[in-house]
Order: structure tokens, then C-alpha cells, then sequence
């Protein structure tokens, strides 16, 4: 594997290590429906959408300056 995949394994592992902490139970858990789990996926990709989102306005803050910067250079 590459660093990359290396680093994405260790952050899966401290993620169910806090999980586990957190909550009491792992991802073998059986009191969760399929359904119950498709809601916890759904909510994560929201989360998800969300810092996108905030991401995607940074980063046109960033390119809304950097051109007006490089128009008042010309």
C-alpha cells in the first residue's frame, strides 16, 4: 500500500478505537436495523455535503481575491 492507504487504515482504526470508547460497541454490533443503518450513512453524507459546502465558499473567497488582485496587476 502507499502512504496514502496507510494513513487512511490508521485513521479508521482511531476512529473505531474512539467509537468504541464513545459508545460501548463496535461496527459488529446487531441492534441496528439495515434501515437504522442507512439513516447513520445518510446523516454522515449530510455532515459530509455540508463541509463541502463551507469548503467550496472558502475556496471561491480565495479565487474572487486572487482575481481581483491579479486585475488590478494588469
Amino acid at each position: 500500500m502507499s502512504l496514502y492507504e496507510d494513513n487512511v487504515c490508521d485513521k479508521i482504526q482511531q476512529r473505531a478505537d474512539v467509537g468504541k470508547r464513545k459508545y460501548g460497541v463496535t461496527m459488529e454490533r446487531g441492534d441496528l436495523s439495515t434501515i437504522e443503518w442507512l439513516v447513520h450513512l445518510q446523516e454522515e453524507l449530510m455532515d459530509a455535503a455540508v463541509y463541502v459546502e463551507r469548503l467550496i465558499k472558502e475556496f471561491e473567497k480565495v479565487d474572487d481575491y486572487l482575481k481581483t488582485r491579479d486585475d488590478l496587476n494588469d
